[in-house]
């Protein structure tokens, strides 16, 4: 990696500055101020970390190049050139991890998500896709260590989801699944096809930061709350008492209703959540349009009805159609593992090279 270390003097003396920061006695009294700069620390930290291995593997691959060039015994230098080939490939994703953690972070990378999974065109088959999306990520969530909350669930009547929504949070939560909203699309043969077709549908996914009750100011007066009785899935409280809050943020006409948990005073509390990360998200939008923005250029504008990606069950492949990357590993993406697709959108996004085998 060229003037690898040039890239990397500044992280080095923001790591120590940090460092300093954290052991200020007034620093520490901030326990705001102190979180954030422990998240910065905990950052920066692993660049370095990841960057030690780096060079330890490069010393590793030009110690067994010497070694495979001077030694005669034919058994040793086999073995010799075992470890190069590992070292080569732990270079190349120690390599391709510092490229990630080298671009510039955006103030909302650190954010929680909320994630909202609707149902697109496809009837019940879009729904079960959507559903099929919905356990995708909750999978992705947990291989990252992020905790994965159900807010609100909107159940079809042969298992799939006409609406689901989610709070994720975690380290760097935002920051990996910003370019996941958009129109995604999936062709396979549903389980209501008695004639053995492939159909085509398609579901909607939206990744909205979370905001904070200081990002986004939300008046009383703005707001109608109304309550009712839950209905569809959610347990015996249905019917029974008006848990259910529907909120109404007049000026913008936007409205949020949360019926799953039994608490009246939960829901109200995860509808502000929503309409405060919803409201956040329309602000970004007007401000994005007008100005240039390269990440945009490169990845899509994020809008829910840009088609992004398409899950091919016959041929067991998915295509992202913002970078032209395809992956012949379908099996292993529903379930979660999303590296391979993630980590190329935002190297586009950033203006870096990516290189995948889309092979596997």
């Amino acid at each position: 990696m060229q003037n690898l270390e040039q890239k990397l003097k500044p992280f080095i003396i923001q790591h120590d500055e940090v460092s300093k920061l954290l052991s200020d006695p007034e620093v520490v009294k901030d326990m705001n101020r102190y979180r954030k700069l422990s998240q910065e620390f905990a950052r920066l930290e692993n660049i370095l970390s990841t960057y030690r291995s780096y060079e330890e593997t490069l010393h590793a691959i030009e110690k067994n190049r010497a070694y495979i060039k001077e030694e005669n015994d034919h058994e040793l230098r086999t073995l010799a050139e075992e470890e190069l080939k590992e070292s080569e490939e732990a270079l190349a994703l120690a390599e391709k991890a510092l490229t990630l953690m080298l671009i510039p972070p955006d103030p909302l990378d650190g954010k929680n998500v909320i994630m909202e999974i609707r149902a697109g065109t496809g009837g019940e088959e879009a729904g079960l896709f959507a559903a099929d999306l919905y356990r995708m990520y909750s999978r992705y969530a947990e291989r990252q260590g992020w905790t994965f909350e159900l807010l609100d669930i909107n159940e079809t009547t042969i298992g799939g989801y006409r609406e689901v929504v989610v709070e994720i949070s975690g380290s760097g939560v935002y920051g990996k699944l910003r370019y996941e909203s958009g129109a995604h699309r999936v062709q396979r043969i549903p389980v209501t096809e008695s004639s053995g077709r492939i159909q085509t549908s398609a579901a909607t996914v939206a990744v909205l930061p979370e905001a904070e009750e200081a990002d986004i100011v939300i008046r009383k007066e703005d707001l109608r709350i109304d309550t009712y009785r839950a209905s569809g899935a959610g347990g015996q409280h249905i019917n029974k008492t008006d848990s259910a809050v529907r909120i109404t943020h007049l000026p913008t006409g936007v409205v949020v209703a949360m019926q799953d948990s039994r608490s009246q005073i939960k829901n109200r509390e995860k509808a502000m959540n929503v309409l405060r990360s919803r409201l956040l998200e329309a602000e970004q939008a007007k401000n994005a349009s007008t100005r240039a923005d390269a990440r945009k250029s490169q990845v899509g504008s994020g809008d829910r009805s840009e088609r992004i990606r398409t899950y091919n069950y016959p041929q067991g492949r998915v295509t992202d159609h913002r970078i032209g990357l395809t992956l012949y590993k379908l099996d292993k993406i529903m379930d979660g593992d999303l590296t391979d697709l993630i980590d190329p959108l935002l190297l586009a996004a950033s203006g870096e090279e990516f290189s995948t085998n889309s092979e596997e």
